[in-house]
């Protein structure tokens, strides 16, 4: 999309309540799910998700020297937040956790879009 392009404006989803739905008398349970309702057209659009724990810059001459039980070292501590993004947009930063046998990761702060 090009700064050209006219923008379509988005619904404030942080807000609780919703404009129209207070003076219908919904409760907050109502209203949420109605939010939800509304985004039922979008739920199935694929999106990509990554968590990056960290990066490293290197030469293609290092890379080529990489083989098993190598450690890379990359920019980030022990214990820092990772950045997780949705369609290579910095959404989050949360934290790696062990679920049964699997990672996964916990977001740990939301991240606002500047417009």
């Amino acid at each position: 999309m090009s700064d050209n392009d006219s923008q379509v404006p988005l619904q404030d989803l942080n807000s609780v309540t919703t404009q129209g739905l207070d003076d219908v008398g919904f409760s907050e349970d109502e209203q949420a799910s109605r939010v939800a309702g509304d985004l039922e057209a979008v739920f199935d659009v694929p999106v990509q998700v990554s968590a990056v724990l960290g990066r490293s810059k290197m030469d293609v001459g290092e890379l080529l020297k990489l083989g098993p039980g190598t450690v890379l070292e990359l920019d980030r501590r022990v214990g820092e937040a990772i950045d997780i993004y949705v369609n290579n947009r910095l959404v989050a930063r949360g934290e790696v956790v062990l679920v049964e046998d699997k990672l996964g990761v916990t977001m740990t702060e939301i991240i606002k879009a500047e417009r």
